[in-house]
């Protein structure tokens, strides 16, 4: 339902807060006030400099509600799934920030981390960061994004079997192997065998490789067989190291502390892992 037209880009904040939403457009607040573009600009910017206003992206704008005046803009939970709506983007909620919502996190989570189709410039979120991170075919794993509800509504999230093989795939953003491996100590409890096999193929070998390796040695060995099984029923694959190196450095020349045949995984050091 849109506000009534009101004296004062004020009112319609909280007009908007009053129907239960936080979020709308330069073009629709233009609309409902009945004023010229110029004289929204000018009413936003006052309304920012007060904390009452945020505005993450062009065109689109968040009101803050008072008990976060001081963080500058409430949590993206709150309306991250508008945003994208705004962008015109399919996305979900995942990495670190999916495994917490999972009751998988050792640590606070400071990056609200969105996977999208597009690259996009991450966004300075009061407090926090929210960073996007880049997959082209959204689609395929379409069955391994749930709806998870917010304050204002509800928001896509990873579930746990897409969210753990994610943290393989972009280990570099998930803190690197020892947080990837103390995160897991958690989500692999959550993880369906079958469902994380299926899943798997829409991801490279390596990280199914690697993710197996991690549960055989955390102890749930027997969750991950349903994935060895798809992995290797066209029998041996190419060997893998646990933790990829970084393209400008050179490899390690070093020998591995294991070569597990299993998975056929080359591990230079053991992961570490946070009590």
């Amino acid at each position: 339902m849109m506000p009534a037209p009101r004296s004062s880009l004020a009112n319609f904040l909280t007009s908007l807060q009053s129907e239960g939403r936080i979020t709308f457009t330069r073009a629709e607040a233009i609309a409902a006030l009945g004023i010229t573009e110029a004289a929204f600009l000018k009413a936003a910017a006052r309304l920012q400099k007060r904390r009452t206003l945020f505005n993450p992206r062009h065109g689109f704008y968040v009101a803050v509600p008072p008990q976060f005046m001081n963080w500058e803009a409430p949590p993206p939970a709150w309306y991250i799934d508008s945003l994208m709506q705004h962008e015109g983007r399919p996305y979900y909620v995942g990495l670190l920030k999916a495994a917490e919502l999972h009751g998988a996190s050792h640590h606070a989570v400071t990056a609200f981390q969105v996977v999208t189709d597009r690259q996009l410039r991450k966004i300075r979120a009061g407090r926090s960061w929210i960073t996007f991170h880049f997959r082209k075919d959204l689609e395929s794993i379409r069955d391994g994004i749930v709806n998870h509800k917010t304050d204002t509504g509800s928001m896509k999230v990873s579930g746990p079997e897409l969210t753990a093989l994610d943290l393989l795939r972009y280990m570099h953003v998930a803190g690197g192997i020892d947080a990837v491996a103390t995160v897991m100590t958690d989500l692999a409890e959550r993880i369906d065998g079958q469902k994380l096999a299926a899943m798997a193929v829409h991801f490279e070998r390596a990280c199914g490789q690697r993710l197996g390796y991690l549960f055989d040695r955390l102890g749930y060995g027997e969750r991950a067989n349903p994935l060895y099984d798809g992995l290797f029923e066209n029998g041996p694959v190419p060997w893998v190291a646990l933790e990829p190196e970084p393209r400008k450095v050179a490899k390690s020349e070093s020998e591995p502390v294991e070569r597990n045949e299993r998975w056929r995984v080359a591990v230079q050091r053991y992961p570490e892992v946070d009590e």
